[in-house]
């Protein structure tokens, strides 16, 4: 019998989580059925999502997420011993799936390659940044893009990205280490925004004719302060709102309705799984490339241990990743 391990949501979170929002339950597995692969996980995923996506699981439910898993027994002849896959197995260590949901990694990947990035910039992150920038914005060469968080594991693509496609790109982030790196990738501008004296001004110095495309990882009174800086015709690409999941009080008020009016906005929400088949697999690929041709560059923040899920979880909401936040099983 094989045992397994897996995080579970003891109490839902209010406010930060803390270790006591957490258990750690062991269980025996069953024999496979015949069509059936068990799974060691080898890499797995905690993302700003998680944290509003909790909301759904009832108390005592296993925390979802991604992860690159290792088939170790096999009853299917599509995923034979040794095969490995991307699912989501959620914070587990071993398990069994029937094949359903089951994404082998592409035949061309590069050994070169960490499989781990299956899970960042060749991953969900990789996607959102890719459609967000490329889909939603609709970014051109010349355009001036302003991105938050942008050392993370979204943001830091969508920067680079932009600078293939020809474009200025704004980068802020919330430490001196954060800005050092997002230079080495090639931002035009990067600053601390909890240094600067004044985000209104430091984003005019920045581009004083205002901004083409906004990739908005953070929301709140930083949103506000940036569309009121949007030319005309801007768009606005909604990822996430990582300053307002732990709240506990009333959220603050939007930009003013006239900015968006007179402007001629355009924003929109989205998550990367809107788009699949050929068109992801497109995408895919091109991050590949751009990654094993040094166009894109990565920078993983590894957490060893299984049984520091948790504290990985916590670290990554304050901001202490820098890149993808993986825990290695």
């Amino acid at each position: 019998m094989v045992k397994t391990k897996s995080w579970t949501l003891k109490k839902h979170f209010e406010g930060f989580p803390t270790n006591s929002n957490f258990e750690l339950k062991t269980t025996e597995l069953p024999p496979l059925k015949n069509g059936e692969v068990l799974l060691e996980a080898l890499f797995l995923s905690v993302d700003p999502y998680m944290r509003i996506a909790s909301k759904r699981l009832k108390e005592g439910d296993r925390l979802m997420g991604e992860q690159v898993a290792r088939v170790v027994e096999s009853k299917n002849s599509a995923f034979p011993t040794g095969t490995i896959v991307v699912a989501l197995l959620g914070w587990t260590s071993h398990s069994i799936s029937d094949g359903n949901g089951l994404r082998k990694l592409p035949a061309e990947w590069p050994n070169k390659l960490p499989l781990s990035l299956a899970l960042g910039t060749i991953g969900m992150p990789g996607l959102t940044a890719y459609f967000g920038l490329l889909e939603i914005c609709g970014v051109k060469g010349g355009e001036t893009v302003i991105v938050n968080a942008a050392a993370g594991a979204v943001g830091s693509v969508v920067g680079q990205i932009a600078k293939l496609k020809g474009c200025k790109v704004v980068g802020a982030a919330g430490s001196d280490e954060k800005v050092a790196h997002l230079k080495k990738l090639g931002f035009d501008v990067a600053f601390n925004y909890k240094t600067v004296e004044s985000l209104e001004e430091t984003l005019k110095k920045a581009s004083p004719d205002g901004y083409d495309c906004y990739f908005d990882n953070v929301g709140g009174e930083f949103s506000n302060t940036v569309i009121s800086q949007m030319k005309t015709f801007g768009r606005i690409a909604i990822c996430g709102a990582i300053s307002q999941y732990n709240r506990t009080g009333p959220y603050p008020q939007g930009p003013p309705p006239e900015i968006i009016i007179y402007q001629q906005l355009r924003m929109e929400g989205f998550i990367c799984t809107r788009w699949q088949g050929d068109v992801r697999q497109k995408a895919l690929t091109d991050l590949m490339n751009w990654v094993s041709e040094g166009k894109i560059q990565y920078h993983e923040y590894v957490i060893e241990g299984f049984e520091n899920m948790p504290a990985a979880f916590m670290g990554m909401l304050k901001g202490e990743n820098l890149g993808k936040a993986i825990v290695k099983a």
